[in-house]
């Protein structure tokens, strides 16, 4: 499957497997996706592998990182006509509190964007929405 018949396929079906399998850090971390109507939430399920501090335990910060990264370019890359995956051009990331080991939870929203770039907000928590561990900022070139 291309991944321009890949990408149509998750549109059309809402089904991310096939899309996620195929990207190897979604596979690392475990990412996966769900979508209610128009909204895309992403998952980082528990994972051993994952944890940065086995004291507390918590999620390595390396990796809530990466899953927002990952999350807002998928969530770009579902919003555009390309198949290609955005490139990053900034990212900057405040962590809030310790992503704790339990699973944690992404959403995106897309606050510009232009012919050339485009513009991402970021949150992740874990049992609340409205007491994020994380939020970040990401600008990403986009092909036109």
């Amino acid at each position: 499957m291309t991944d321009a018949e890949l990408l149509q396929y998750t549109r059309d079906t809402g089904d991310f497997s096939r899309m996620l399998s195929s990207i190897p850090y979604a596979r690392f971390i475990g990412l996966e996706c769900d979508r209610f109507g128009d909204d895309l939430i992403f998952r980082l399920p528990r994972k051993q592998q994952n944890l940065g501090n086995p004291i507390l335990p918590a999620i390595h910060g390396g990796v809530i990182g990466g899953f927002m990264e990952l999350s807002a370019a998928l969530y770009l890359m579902m919003s555009q006509e390309t198949p290609r995956m955005p490139r990053i051009v900034d990212f900057s990331l405040d962590y809030l509190r310790a992503g704790l080991d339990r699973e944690t939870y992404a959403e995106c929203r897309l606050t510009r964007q232009g012919n050339r770039v485009a513009n991402v907000m970021i949150t992740a928590w874990q049992k609340s929405r409205s007491q994020p561990i994380a939020t970040a900022r990401a600008h990403f070139l986009i092909e036109g």
